[in-house]
């Protein structure tokens, strides 16, 4: 959510004036100049923001708003709705809020009725969570929701020839994340003597890491899966990998999923969620019934084997056409003030 914050912002500094409003000691306050300059020109002012009602984030929050004579609001969050809602009492505020993930237990009550109906906009990254978020969270008379899509660069490398079959997979090492599905998917390389290596780019998630290299350490290819822990330069793995093996059990859009098919690697994912998302709009990869490893291992067999060709320059084409930053800021810039 840090991240996704950071990158909005530099996006659209050049366009609006910019007031991060964010957690005192959070990660963006620790690492605002290691992400910001001051050309950026982004003022930053800070909030001790908890969950519960409070009366200090109310004041505190409401006197920011008033010092920049702010007018538009776009919140990464949830549970702190609550006091912005008392905040912007009777102030003229544009207020988005944007969904990066799902939602499970519905909002249906009073109380989060009256919170929910001082939004103007919910901004969906997914049709997904879209679906999701207009059945879980109670809609004002004037609420909307809106389907905008992260920018995705394009990476400009030469992908390497390798000698070997290469595999990555990136994100945080965790149970939903589909890890374990994909190591095991790779026993049918070893079973037809093809020679591989697996990078697996991501640290570990807390309290996972034992259960994990547990399943890791009794392998008997565990030689060829090589846990690169976390990276800063993913397109340093992805420009040497062949095949972005990703059979997560759920995301709200998959960004490392949408760049590994930018950068031309062949892709597999389970049916679910946003991926289903990505074939309807027509990018070439493999999909395979949701946590069926047995299909999996075949879809990867055929792929690795070349029997199975995905067209990479359509998929590039539709991901500069769908998820350009051109038209990612233009889609934030028709709902702003």
């Amino acid at each position: 959510m840090e991240l996704d914050t950071i990158k909005l912002a530099k996006k659209l500094f050049p366009y609006r004036k910019i007031v991060l409003i964010i957690k005192e000691e959070g990660f963006i306050h620790k690492n605002f100049n290691k992400y910001f300059s001051l050309s950026d020109k982004i003022d930053l002012e800070t909030i001790k923001f908890k969950s519960t009602l409070s009366f200090n984030i109310i004041l505190k929050a409401r006197d920011i708003v008033k010092k920049y004579n702010i007018r538009n609001v776009i919140f990464f969050g949830a549970s702190e709705l609550k006091s912005l809602y008392f905040s912007f009492l009777e102030l003229d505020i544009n207020l988005i809020v944007r969904h990066g993930t799902t939602k499970s237990t519905p909002k249906k009550d009073w109380f989060h009725k009256l919170i929910y109906s001082r939004i103007n906009y919910h901004v969906c990254i997914s049709k997904h969570i879209q679906k999701n978020i207009e059945y879980i969270i109670p809609f004002g008379k004037y609420t909307k929701s809106i389907l905008i899509y992260p920018s995705i660069e394009i990476p400009n490398f030469k992908k390497r020839k390798n000698e070997k079959l290469t595999l990555i997979h990136t994100g945080r090492i965790s149970q939903g994340k589909g890890q374990t599905d994909a190591i095991k998917a790779c026993s049918i390389l070893v079973e037809n003597n093809i020679d591989f290596i697996f990078y697996v780019v991501g640290g570990f998630e807390k309290d996972y890491e034992k259960e994990f290299l547990d399943f890791y350490n009794n392998l008997n290819y565990k030689d060829k899966i090589i846990l690169a822990g976390f990276s800063n330069e993913i397109e340093k793995y992805l420009e040497k990998s062949d095949i972005f093996i990703f059979p997560s059990y759920g995301e709200g859009f998959g960004n490392s999923f949408i760049e590994a098919i930018s950068s031309g690697l062949d892709c597999i994912s389970y049916s679910n969620t946003s991926f289903l998302e990505f074939r309807e709009i027509g990018l070439d990869f493999g999909i395979v019934k949701d946590r069926n490893i047995e299909i999996l291992k075949e879809t990867l067999l055929k792929i690795s084997k070349k029997e199975v060709v995905f067209d990479i320059e359509k998929n590039k084409k539709i991901i500069n056409d769908s998820f350009s930053e051109d038209k990612e800021i233009r889609e934030y810039l028709r709902i702003l003030k």
